[in-house]
């Protein structure tokens, strides 16, 4: 969820504190919504079925008609989830990237169906933790693609850093603007171990940490968190270990909170309940578990591939900082599901989504 908002590059830029950001890669011209035998519409997140690169092998989409003599009709690209919500409310498609909420949504609305993982030749290759997140009665609708982690940075020029509740009890922090932070605040309590399964109870208490500070500001765009750093206008943010990378590169020296757990998501491809010739969509599903495809996404965008195979040559530093390939890291990370309403902790019964983006709103309208 979202790096993918300003790729790597733009990134990058600013962190050096250039002052212009960079040009989002422009899509494939769309044509007829008509599905036909061999041809594909995707929908994806910027950078996932294209990136920013001049090589031949930049233009994924290119290649990937030239290679299987499949069309792709439709490349509608987006930039959040919000985007992503409306382009699926206005028309169906072969292929979809899906954050984990958007995921359980579309398999709740049975807009997609499962995919059998023996038609995906590299799915044995994908992070086994990573697998079973986008899935439902035992059946696989999901294929994952790239996932990262959150940990809270702070400028030690400023202030002492500390742990995870020090950063919520500061002033000058910037949180991403998601009702999934709450999960964040509900990791402060030692006694949550499962932060998207919460009780009433327990997501009042993760809403108590956000309530009150003037001075808190929320983030949608990575760039606005980096450009906090670079400013000296933040003392903690919300952020990922390749936003750390970026500004350590820069020479600002932030460093990281401790903390027992962190919130992750994995995005992975879908596909689309109304396809009827699936040749094709498993061809592409095929090419994004790849591990060169992977690598130039995970470059590209600063978020981790599923294929630990792609954790070389120009994506080996963004592995290295998400310890890709490190058992222990990803045991610490609880990864997000779309907060479950049917759940019961020892502590009472779970409240659902739509509880924890109400709660958000309140917290800041």
């Amino acid at each position: 969820m979202d790096l993918r908002r300003a790729p790597a590059l733009a990134l990058a830029a600013l962190a050096l504190l250039a002052s212009t950001g960079a040009a989002t890669p422009s899509p494939k011209p769309t044509a007829s919504p008509t599905q036909r035998d061999g041809t594909l519409q995707i929908l994806a997140y910027r950078g996932y079925a294209e990136y920013g690169g001049t090589s031949p092998q930049a233009n994924w989409t290119g290649t990937f008609e030239k290679e299987t003599g499949c069309r792709v009709a439709r490349l509608d690209t987006v930039s959040t989830p919000e985007e992503m919500a409306a382009r699926l409310a206005e028309r169906p498609y072969d292929v979809v990237s899906a954050d984990p909420v958007l995921a359980a949504t579309m398999i709740e609305a049975k807009q997609v169906q499962p995919i059998d993982t023996d038609e995906i030749e590299g799915y044995d290759d994908l992070l086994e933790p990573l697998r079973d997140l986008v899935s439902d009665s035992g059946k696989a609708y999901g294929v994952p693609f790239l996932w990262g982690y959150h940990e809270f940075l702070y400028d030690p020029t400023r202030v002492r850093g500390g742990d995870l509740g020090d950063a919520f009890e500061a002033e000058r922090v910037m949180l991403k603007d998601s009702p999934l932070t709450l999960a964040d605040a509900a990791l402060v309590d030692d006694a949550v171990e499962q932060p998207f399964e919460l009780t009433a109870t327990q997501l009042d208490r993760a809403a108590e940490r956000l309530r009150g500070y003037d001075e808190r500001a929320y983030w949608k765009n990575p760039l606005d968190l980096i450009k906090g750093f670079a400013t000296g206008s933040i003392d903690y943010a919300q952020a990922t270990p390749y936003h750390r990378m970026l500004l350590q590169k820069a020479d600002k020296p932030v460093k990281t909170v401790s903390a027992r757990k962190a919130t992750g998501w994995v995005d992975s491809w879908m596909l689309g309940a109304g396809v009827a010739d699936t040749g094709c969509a498993y061809l592409w599903l095929n090419r994004m578990t790849d591990p060169g495809s992977q690598r130039d996404a995970a470059a590209w965008l600063g978020l981790a591939p599923a294929n630990t195979k792609a954790c070389k040559g120009r994506a080996k530093p963004v592995c290295e900082a998400y310890g890709a390939t490190r058992s222990p890291r990803l045991d610490r990370i609880a990864f997000a599901v779309r907060p479950p309403g049917d759940c019961r902790p020892p502590e009472g019964e779970c409240v659902d989504y739509t509880t924890w983006t109400t709660r958000w709103r309140e917290l800041t309208k």
